[in-house]
């Protein structure tokens, strides 16, 4: 949908004062200035990994990129050529690994929490998102770089990413490098917490997560064997401000219905394990 068409919704839907300070960090117009790399048209060459500010009214300044689940979560009627009330997701376990299902007496040696498994793949499910990933998955694609008009996959999420060369330039920081990156809700001045920069060109791990090892969140990018994992306060406050409205404590967890995403978190679980990696 068009950022100008979010940015009305999303103030309509305003419901805590966290959702008042985000959206009144984000841009006016009816586009998104974004620092961005790696592109067939950057200034500094094909390619190049120096980030240039990409504020031309391009498709990718346009249009913002909504999971189904976040669309409905800010009260606008699913136009997407699909049952409204279809699910929005599903997730697929890999029955090769020991799941514990009861977090309430701690997580067995050995054995993965499932409920946290579960409840992290919902989030993505939700729209815990970033276009970031499109980006650096296709940098090249083969031999072959792109525009910065065809990655029209701004997320809501990434509406908050920054960095301290695009807060000085007055834009979200949308590339793929190393940098560090930061979720913020006053255009940039603070950082609340970190992201994770990318798998092929940032620091090992998909940006659609929180910074690794850091005790963040739920959405943290791994989960280790006999660990609970825990929705936090920023996890929450990620969602409060991209259109969910949310709970100042967290109820007991409830029979899962419906899915999530497909991320097969039990796959790269498996493929850490194979590694000797901490898995997730």
């Amino acid at each position: 949908m068009t950022y100008s068409g979010f940015r009305t919704a999303l103030g309509l839907d305003r419901q805590s004062s966290s959702d008042n300070q985000a959206f009144a960090s984000l841009p006016t117009g009816s586009t998104i200035p974004l620092l961005i790399n790696r592109t067939a048209n950057n200034p500094a060459g094909v390619g190049s990994a120096t980030p240039y500010v990409d504020n031309d009214g391009d498709q990718n300044n346009f249009f913002i990129n909504l999971s189904t689940a976040n669309v409905k979560a800010i009260g606008i009627i699913p136009d997407y050529g699909t049952d409204s009330t279809a699910l929005d997701g599903e997730i697929s376990f890999n029955s090769t690994f020991s799941w514990d299902f009861n977090p309430d007496n701690g997580i067995s040696s050995g054995s993965f929490d499932f409920v946290a498994v579960a409840t992290h793949e919902i989030g993505h499910a939700l729209g815990f998102l970033s276009g970031v990933d499109v980006l650096d998955q296709n940098s090249p694609n083969g031999t072959t770089y792109y525009n910065d008009n065809q990655f029209t996959h701004v997320s809501p999420l990434d509406l908050y990413r920054y960095s301290a060369q695009s807060r000085a330039s007055g834009v979200i920081d949308w590339t793929a490098d190393s940098r560090t990156k930061y979720f913020s809700i006053d255009a940039g001045l603070s950082s609340l917490g970190g992201f994770s920069t990318g798998r092929f060109h940032g620091d090992g791990r998909q940006a659609s997560h929180w910074k690794d090892n850091l005790g963040l969140g739920l959405l943290d990018p791994t989960l280790a064997s006999g660990e609970i994992g825990q929705i936090s306060a920023l996890d929450r406050l990620a969602f409060d401000v991209i259109g969910y409205d949310t709970l100042s404590r967290v109820p007991a967890p409830l029979p899962l219905l419906g899915g999530s995403t497909a991320l097969l978190w039990s796959r790269r679980l498996r493929q850490r394990r194979a590694q000797g990696r901490r898995p997730g």
